[in-house]
């Protein structure tokens, strides 16, 4: 059976115009949807629903072209089906990854400029296609995630709260006061713009660490703050203490070898003094 019948200049032509034609009303049609869907629809569901017009549109022009110069259609869509079937077998990996994106469409767990983490990987979602996910990191950097790793993975999104919650590990020393400390820290939060009020900041006593007592301080920000705002607050606690004498321990060792052992013997040497002996004994 032959694919193209009666072949003419004039029917290329006319495919050829009409190919343009579909292109140019699928640009069109691509930016409608742009400004409909702007209030809306999210830009994730605007950019997938933009795709989805715009290959169906450039699709039906394509094989009414095809049609103008006289090719077959049956043919090629027997074919393209027994190639479906082979690249099907081929490609569970691809399918897989489809049917992954499709559940994170249903389930919206993070959106286009949102940040998540993935791993050990972090970074602003650009893209979420049905194949995989695409991400910018914070050094500029392009990473692409398959769909079937995102759904299998733990996957934090950053983004998704108005605020966040900074946990503070900070170590004083045993001999320190422990209400003032507390004391301390609140001022420091309080004096802080960014600080929220509520929640409220919290002091926690974790415990008795190897060399100080361990705390945790808690505060809460605005997320578009979050990282200035840890800055400044270490910054500030490291002023604090250190205007009100609060001692932050380095790590400590005793070595114990018993009750009835007798102390090491410690005695200072002057090194001048030593080498000059050396030289005399040599």
């Amino acid at each position: 059976m032959e694919i193209i019948k009666n072949l003419t200049p004039s029917h290329i032509i006319i495919s050829l115009s009409v190919i343009i034609a579909g292109l140019f009303l699928a640009k069109i049609a691509r930016l409608a949807i742009t400004r409909l869907t702007k209030d809306s629809l999210s830009q994730h569901h605007s950019l997938l629903l933009q795709r989805i017009v715009y290959y169906t549109i450039v699709a039906i022009f394509l094989f009414t072209a095809l049609q103008q110069i006289g090719i077959n259609l049956g043919v090629i869509l027997g074919a393209a089906g027994i190639l479906s079937v082979a690249l099907g077998f081929a490609s569970q990996t691809s399918a897989s990854n489809v049917i992954s994106g499709l559940f994170l469409l249903g389930e919206k767990p993070f959106a286009v400029s949102d940040v998540i983490k993935v791993g050990t990987t972090t970074g602003e979602v650009i893209s979420i296609d049905l194949l995989s996910v695409k991400l910018r990191t914070f050094d500029n950097l392009f990473v692409r995630i398959p769909n079937e790793t995102i759904i299998k993975s733990e996957v934090t999104t950053i983004t998704r709260f108005p605020i966040r919650r900074f946990d503070l590990p900070i170590g004083v020393a045993y001999k320190e006061d422990l209400a003032r400390v507390t004391k301390v820290l609140m001022d420091v939060a309080n004096e802080l713009n960014s600080c929220l009020e509520e929640p409220a900041p919290q002091v926690f006593i974790l415990g008795f660490g190897d060399s100080a007592i361990n705390l945790q301080f808690s505060v809460w920000a605005k997320r578009e703050e979050f990282f200035k705002f840890k800055n400044t607050l270490i910054q500030n606690i490291k002023i604090a203490f250190d205007n009100e004498n609060i001692e932050i321990p380095f790590p400590h060792r005793t070595i114990y070898t018993g009750s009835i052992t007798a102390p090491f013997p410690i005695s200072q040497v002057n090194t001048a003094s030593a080498a000059q002996d050396k030289t005399t004994l040599s």
